[in-house]
């Protein structure tokens, strides 16, 4: 094929940057060196027990340099916590901000990574300014925030790539300079060799190759997963044969190119990664770099050593083939540098990191020395009130009388003092010991116990905060702070179905909003399986309103690396029982993105999906309590009807955090009235509603089961009990000004209802209410929950009704708690 000029030149203008310098050259084997040492020294300090625990890059420094230099501002990494010599060479991160994360040092300002909430070599840049509103991302070298369960920062590479094609081929995106230049960045995934036997990595590099997306995707190939060779992990043993078939045919057809390339060998890696990233860069091709023949010096991790499990001829050919010393052997060969200038640049590597370390040591240690001290003058005062109080009845009769509790409390204070590396964890400990120890002395040493005790209380406010901070967004742009805006009826408003409502809730929020994307199994051209997007991706185009492959866990990825480059994906997983397929890259992931980074990255995914109220195993299942416990950092939003569900997903997009909205399964069928601010509508997070009052006893619920207890409540009011039906709304946040105490203090009856399994989502609820909001003092009679059996729905219309809470149910829970207060009025049936 003939090629254009423009691509000619192209190509002329990448062979001139190959051409090195002796002191490119020089400087990229001083930064190897350097990282080499930060991974020898890091080891040290975790075997010394300064840290808990370290897992490092050492043998993968030469491929990352090489990455490096392919890698622009704007452009993506999402990777493998090995990649320290990456982020080393990009700037991205210092070795004295590596120890400070080996060491926990729990201070945004030392680690900016994640403020020490995340081990070691997990990086992250900070995507966000302190008040939670977006950097300019094309004037930043970017990193996801790494975690650490393998292949699971594979789906989000699809969306941080998607986003460039979105960026490039959507001319209403052009005005959102600050994310993209025209689509020209390049996501850069990097994984191990053993984690691509992982399903994300096949997922995700599927979903790449069918979106064709600018993604340059690194294995760094060790042939280990840390003492299981690639002959157990791989079929053949060969990631190279197998992916050959994702080999692009030409330039006109899909796929990927697919480079095999070794990872000592600096000139081939540089020409490589220059190569692939230039492809992905200009014609959004993505590409595949199998670096082969890597090392791993100091094995997996400092949990054990690889001596264990490598044989001497294999750790011979290490050592031998250690990409540091083919590059020392490279660079003597080529005459670029003597052994001599060699050695003392290895020896100043070595003072320099070291002299890094010390000062993150002091940095990290100096804080709570301080505090030590405090603690200590605190309990030195606290002996003296002691001793002072002892010395009523005269000098020799002081020592006899002094308080048992002085020499408890100096034991513990010179304990403290002998600590060489203490934690915040001691220092508190030893106030809890001192505490315990003077109970009852207030009248001899109550004012310096106070003080103790006001230092240990400031501690715990702060250590809260730094320690659990972010776990939501609390910015201006936060949707906990939207407000209400109720729906207008207009006096003739049509009744529709509720799937017509929740269309154009949709259709009006793609028009307002050139961000918003949705897409998912069956959402494009279908319009969905409940054709809530019907006609959509006809007036907005395919980049819009897309379908997707049958691939969860890649279409929740694709919706984190979209939010996180400055997109509003909406994302629907078909049914909530598939949202299993998904729940690990929502839990660990997502919902901690916020969190991990100590505020520093966000991701304002939506995730849409429907539930309850349909027969079957795997179609009406109701796994909210895993949910709420997986998925705390998100907001989990329970419609009763598509009115409401629209009005959180407005919520949501004029927020700035991650949600889920639960979609009744029965309610598209079910009419409702077109509101006429449909595109308005908002909910408030966190805000119960009260759908039915009453006096005698409070049901609480949400989602589908607000029609059972409804329908139990009007039963129930023919045989004279007034029941209140509260609407939680959602889950998560729960009630957050007390409206169903305030309900339970005026019935001081209460039970709970939903759909989930016993002790599941109906004990939280009681939780939150009987202990966080203090319920108990309020309660007349014991609470009570009412879920689903405790197993999956069984088919057919009676399948249902003996699986799941049904009006004959609540009623008689309900009735059988107004008997027990009044049998008199409420007599048992017989």
């Amino acid at each position: 094929m003939l090629e254009t000029t423009e691509r000619k030149k192209q190509k002329t203008q990448l062979n001139n940057r190959l051409v090195m310098s002796a002191s490119e050259v020089l400087r990229d084997y001083r930064l190897a060196v350097e990282s080499r040492q930060t991974s020898l020294i890091g080891r040290r300090e975790v075997l010394s027990g300064k840290a808990k625990f370290g897992i490092f890059g050492d043998g993968k420094e030469v491929a990352q340099i090489a990455m490096a230099r392919a890698f622009r501002r704007g452009d993506y990494r999402t990777g493998y916590y090995r990649d320290q010599t990456f982020l080393f060479a990009i700037g991205a991160t210092t070795i004295q901000q590596f120890f400070a994360q080996l060491y926990a040092h729990a201070d945004i300002v030392a680690e900016p990574n994640s403020g020490g909430r995340q081990m070691n070599s997990h990086f992250a840049t900070r995507l966000l300014n302190d008040d939670g509103t977006w950097r300019d991302q094309t004037q930043l070298y970017n990193s996801a925030a790494d975690l650490s369960p393998t292949a699971s920062q594979m789906p989000r590479l699809v969306g941080l790539g998607y986003a460039s094609r979105l960026y490039r081929e959507l001319d209403s995106l052009k005005h959102l300079t600050q994310f993209s230049r025209n689509g020209d960045e390049v996501a850069f995934g990097t994984i191990g060799n053993a984690s691509t036997a992982e399903g994300h990595f096949w997922e995700a590099v599927n979903a790449i190759g069918v979106l064709r997306v600018p993604v340059v995707l690194s294995i760094w190939d060790d042939e280990y997963g840390i003492s299981v060779p690639n002959v157990y992990q791989l079929t053949k043993g060969n990631l190279s044969e197998i992916l050959a078939g994702f080999q692009r045919r030409s330039e006109t057809t899909g796929g990927y190119e697919i480079f095999t390339v070794k990872g000592w060998d600096y000139v081939a890696l540089v020409e490589t990664y220059a190569r692939a990233a230039e492809l992905a860069r200009t014609e959004h091709v993505p590409s595949i770099i199998h670096v082969i023949e890597m090392t791993q010096p100091q094995g997996h991790s400092t949990s054990g050593s690889h001596e264990r499990y490598k044989s001497p001829e294999r750790l011979a050919w290490e050592q031998e083939y250690d990409c540091l010393r083919k590059m020392r052997e490279w660079i003597i060969d080529q005459h670029i540098a003597p052994p001599g200038e060699l050695d003392n640049l290895e020896r100043n590597a070595e003072k320099l990191v070291e002299n890094f370390r010390v000062k993150a040591w002091q940095a990290f240690a100096r804080p709570i020395y301080d505090e030590r001290q405090d603690v200590a003058a605190l309990m030195k005062e606290v002996e003296e009130a002691g001793e002072r109080g002892s010395r009523g009845a005269g000098e020799q009769e002081a020592i006899a009388e002094r308080p048992a509790w002085v020499a408890e409390v100096a034991a513990v204070r010179q304990r403290l003092l002998a600590k060489e590396a203490p934690l915040r964890r001691d220092v508190l400990m030893a106030v809890r010991e001192v505490l315990v120890a003077t109970r009852g002395a207030g009248a001899v040493a109550g004012e310096p116990i106070g003080r103790l005790l006001a230092w240990k209380n400031a501690q715990e406010a702060t250590n809260e905060e730094r320690y659990g901070s972010h776990l939501v967004s609390n910015s201006a742009e936060s949707a906990l702070h939207v407000t209400e805006v109720k729906p207008v009826y207009a006096p003739d408003a049509r009744l529709v179905p509720g799937a017509q409502v929740l269309n154009a809730a949709f259709e009006a929020m793609l028009a307002r909003d050139p961000r918003v994307v949705a897409f998912g199994e069956d959402v494009g051209f279908l319009g969905g399986v409940n054709q809530t997007y019907a006609g959509l991706q006809k007036k907005y185009g395919e980049l819009r309103v897309s379908d997707t492959g049958i691939r969860e866990a890649t279409i929740v990825g694709q919706a984190i690396g979209l939010a996180l480059r400055g997109l509003r994906p909406i994302a629907e997983i078909q049914y909530l029982d598939y949202l299993l397929y998904g729940l690990q890259i929502l839990s660990d992931d997502l919902a901690s993105l916020h969190w991990r980074t100590r505020g520093g990255q966000k991701a304002p995914v939506i995730i849409s999906t429907r539930g309850h109220r349909l027969e079957g195993i795997w179609h009406a299942g109701s796994p909210m309590a895993a949910l709420i416990n997986l998925l705390r950092g998100m907001h989990i939003c329970v419609p009763r009807d598509m009115t409401q569900a629209a009005g959180f997903y407005n919520t949501l997009l004029l927020g700035d955090g991650p949600g889920l909205v639960v979609e009744v399964l029965n309610g598209y069928r079910l009419k409702e009235q077109m509101p006429s601010n449909i595109g308005e509508i908002t909910v408030p997070l966190g805000v119960p509603e009260v759908l039915r009052p009453g006096d005698d006893i409070t049901l609480v619920t949400y989602g589908a089961s607000c029609r059972v207890g409804l329908d139990a409540a009007e039963a129930l009011a023919g045989v004279g009990v007034d029941v209140e039906v509260i609407d939680v709304q959602t889950l998560l946040p729960f009630d957050r000004h007390g409206r169903i105490l305030e309900s339970l203090k005026k019935t001081g009856r209460i039970v709970f209802l939903d759909e989930d399994m016993p002790g599941g989502t109906t004990a939280y609820m009681m939780q939150q209410v009987i202990e966080a909001q203090g319920g108990y003092d309020w309660l007349d009679s014991p609470p009570r929950t009412i879920a689903a059996r405790p197993h999956r729905p069984a088919y057919g219309t009676d399948g249902a009704y003996f699986s799941k809470p049904n009006v004959e149910g609540v009623f008689a829970v309900l009735y059988d708690i107004m008997n027990e207060t009044n049998p008199g009025r409420f007599p048992a049936f017989l």
